[in-house]
């Protein structure tokens, strides 16, 4: 396996592969965080399903389990993002990515720490505005993505090209991306780079429940859809819990009435309590293309082999 693939972000992050691991909820604990990093791409801790006592716990079991970078997601929408965003900085975390909100709250925070910042957007628009912010690198997410993703339901193969164009800051792909040909034709649309989250859901050191994987790795391409676009639009997988979300939400739901067919913990309930008929199974349209549970390490094995096969026809 080759030593290296140099971009921007491989430099600006100090990694070896310029592959990141999404911070997703409920799967992306300190294991796979630190199993990532030790692997040579960026472990990433998802704090949105996190208390910051617990993230400071996660933060700190990482730090002694790898000696690679390691990053923190935190959604801006969350009320205690500022305390989360303290936490981490204080632990010594020095990259942050920020997702779900407006990049300028964080702006002075993250400068005044002298960290990496990396901001999730959904459009080109909201990728000039991180870029205005301060971002030093944006992750542009297509709505192939598990989880939430933007209204404007804009691809990656679209959104990503679009972003690099407009913008002098390295752009990562994320959305649907789960195996090395994708991250060849991320490469060849101009990004420095990807960011995966399904992938590694589905891996050993996930956090997620074993019922939880197994939907992934059992998915085919139409197993997901995106809905409650009144709340916020999310992906997961098909069950009983998203046909009823879907079914209020054809009739013409109000938000409210949406709200309580939606419920309080459904992404706990399906990804960390397993529960594949009553829970949201929040996984991208890439499940399709992920045929098994395997640990971290070998997922990045995978990406970078075939990239290092492709290279030769498809990157200078």
């Amino acid at each position: 396996m080759i030593d290296a693939i140099p971009t921007r972000v491989t430099k600006i992050l100090g990694i070896r592969y310029p592959i990141l691991q999404a911070g997703m909820v409920w799967a992306s604990g300190w294991r796979l965080a630190a199993a990532c990093a030790e692997a040579g791409i960026l472990g990433c801790i998802g704090a949105g399903s996190m208390k910051p006592d617990h993230l400071e716990r996660q933060i700190a079991k990482a730090r002694t389990a790898t000696t690679g970078r390691l990053a923190v997601n935190i959604p801006l929408l969350r009320g205690d993002a500022p305390a989360l965003l303290d936490v981490t900085l204080d632990a010594g975390i020095d990259v942050i990515i920020s997702s779900a909100g407006n990049p300028a709250l964080v702006t002075e925070r993250v400068q005044r720490a002298g960290a990496t910042w990396i901001h999730v957007v959904p459009t080109v628009k909201h990728g000039r505005k991180a870029e205005a912010s301060g971002a030093h690198i944006v992750i542009g997410e297509g709505f192939e993505a598990g989880g939430h993703n933007g209204a404007d339901e804009v691809t990656t193969f679209c959104l990503v090209p679009q972003l690099v164009d407009a913008l002098s800051i390295p752009v990562i792909a994320a959305g649907g991306i789960a195996d090395h040909r994708q991250f060849v034709a991320a490469l060849a649309l101009g990004a420095e780079g990807i960011s995966v989250g399904t992938r590694f859901a589905a891996t050993p050191e996930s956090s997620a429940h074993e019922n939880y994987k197994r939907a992934v790795v059992e998915a085919g391409d139409g197993a997901t859809a995106l809905f409650a676009k009144p709340i916020a639009p999310v992906r997961a997988i098909k069950n009983a819990w998203v046909a009823r979300v879907r079914a209020a939400e054809a009739r013409g739901a109000g938000r409210d009435e949406l709200l309580d067919v939606y419920g309080r913990s459904a992404a706990r309930r399906g990804i960390l309590e397993g529960d594949v008929t009553e829970g949201e199974l929040e996984a991208g349209q890439s499940s399709g293309l992920i045929q098994d549970v395997i640990p971290a390490a070998e997922v990045v094995r995978r990406f970078v082999e075939g990239y290092e096969a492709a290279r030769g026809g498809m990157i200078p």
